[in-house]
């Protein structure tokens, strides 16, 4: 069976500079996860920062920028 959202991603406000985190419940532990912002995929790298334990999974972006709303 396809991994499933338990709680989805929620909307997040944070200042143009920090820190946002977005996190996710799936209903597998472990399952693969692709982020995307649109119809780019995401990698692990100076901007981004991908985590995953369990069945939770979160994206962190690091020094926001408008462009990244």
């Amino acid at each position: 069976l396809p991994a499933l959202f338990k709680q989805e991603l929620q909307n997040t406000e944070a200042e143009e500079g920090g820190t946002a985190t977005l996190r996710c419940e799936l209903t597998k532990p472990k399952a693969p996860v692709e982020w995307r912002k649109g119809d780019i995929t995401l990698y692990p790298g100076l901007k981004y920062e991908m985590k995953q334990q369990g069945s939770t999974a979160e994206l962190v972006i690091y020094d926001l920028e408008l462009d990244d709303s």
